[in-house]
């Protein structure tokens, strides 16, 4: 996903933010903080989760798009707005325009998942699908504000949008005083940005802490060549933070003042969503899972007390499947194989026997006798278990090698 470039904006202060937080009273929930038993252990310190998941449209995206589209003059009001987003820009901008009376229009790819299309077009906008990847449908949207006169609002390369972020860092603040670690997604850099400006002016001993997702990580060679670069191959599950160029505005700021940017892979960002889900009980799509897996990787970096910010909870529930299960794979909890045995009557029932001994459960089997790999005598078998961890499928492994089976890699 990338971005046009916008012209110069003035910078982002503590004042913009605390005017954006007044602008915001009754609009957006201050949500809730939540601590993590599972995670402090590990941490060595208190591990707090700041739940913006459950914030209205449920992410943090209402605060900047209603900031955004608060600060229009009447004659950009009257013209209306317009954006480009699969899913939780959508959804804020749409609420956004519909609690201040704006006309809006928003582009989603034609891939987008229904529940945000859905939920979008409910929140009030005027949603058409159009183009097969992001950047497509942001063609699209800024050749309709171009014809039209409608003003587009960028998802992340805005001062208004950056200040309404930020209050997510005041109200942090408050929440946990004691602070000493607040580890937040990145994507183009909006929410970050805000944050640091916030809680740097109030409490500059406080460390943060930007997550990318190793697949679509455009700020660590950003930062380093000292000016945006855009990558062209992004790969990750987390699409909430697959972002190909850091904004512009945010860029600057966050190379000013937060601290480190590191990134996860998607083992961790999936391990991380599964985590939220069983030990916590709040839905977490992978972008707002991203500071969970960034402590679930290197637990002990990170000085406490902490705050992981859970900026979002719109996730499909098809890709939620999906997610478990890898979630579960990369736990230790699932485990795939395929072996061959003898093909003779019982020899199946046997095989399940030898599972059950270990105490594995069998989610699925498929069993092949006709392939021109298999030998005359020979069958395949492909199964899925239920597994207890690393070290229960390392038992089940050995026992079947044991029983005379033979594991194909």
């Amino acid at each position: 996903m990338t971005f046009s470039t916008p012209g110069t904006f003035r910078p982002v202060i503590l004042d913009d933010i605390r005017g954006a937080q007044k602008m915001l009273a009754g609009v957006a929930r201050m949500t809730a903080m939540e601590g993590s038993r599972h995670l402090s252990q590990l941490v060595g310190a208190p591990v707090h989760f700041k739940c913006e998941n459950l914030q209205r449209t449920g992410s943090f995206k209402l605060r900047g798009a209603y900031v955004r589209i608060a600060g229009l003059s009447p004659e950009e009001r009257a013209a209306g707005v317009v954006a480009a987003s699969a899913g939780n820009h959508a959804q804020g901008v749409a609420l956004a325009s519909s609690l201040l009376g704006v006309r809006s229009t928003v582009f989603m790819p034609m891939g987008a998942p229904l529940p945000k299309v859905a939920a979008t077009r409910e929140y009030g906008a005027d949603v058409r699908m159009q183009g097969h990847v992001i950047d497509e449908t942001l063609a699209a949207a800024q050749e309709y504000a171009h014809e039209t006169g409608a003003v587009f609002i960028h998802p992340f390369d805005h001062p208004d949008i950056i200040a309404g972020q930020g209050t997510v860092g005041l109200e942090i603040l408050e929440q946990c005083p004691e602070v000493r670690t607040i580890v937040v997604g990145i994507g183009g850099g909006g929410l970050a940005a805000g944050i640091a400006v916030a809680v740097k002016a109030l409490r500059p001993d406080v460390k943060l802490i930007g997550v990318q997702a190793e697949g679509a990580a455009a700020y660590p060679p950003s930062l380093t060549a000292g000016h945006p670069v855009s990558i062209d191959h992004l790969s990750t599950m987390a699409d909430g933070i697959k972002v190909g160029r850091p904004g512009d505005v945010p860029f600057k700021i966050i190379g000013d003042l937060v601290d480190e940017v590191r990134t996860v892979s998607e083992d961790a960002l999936s391990s991380a969503l599964l985590l939220c889900l069983e030990r916590a009980k709040l839905v977490v799509e992978p972008a707002g899972a991203s500071p969970v897996a960034a402590l679930l990787s290197e637990p002990r970096a990170f000085e406490g007390p902490v705050v992981a910010l859970l900026s979002g909870g719109n996730v499909d529930p098809l890709l939620m499947q999906r997610i478990l299960r890898h979630g579960m794979a990369a736990a230790g909890r699932y485990l795939s194989l395929r072996l061959r045995l003898t093909d003779r009557p019982g020899a199946l029932a046997a095989l399940l026997g030898s599972l059950s001994v270990v105490d594995a459960n069998v989610l699925d089997v498929s069993h092949v006798r006709t392939d021109p790999r298999l030998g005359l005598t020979e069958a395949e078998v492909e199964l899925h278990l239920e597994t207890k961890g690393p070290e229960h499928c390392a038992e089940v492994a050995a026992a079947l090698c044991d029983a005379g089976y033979t594991i194909i890699d």
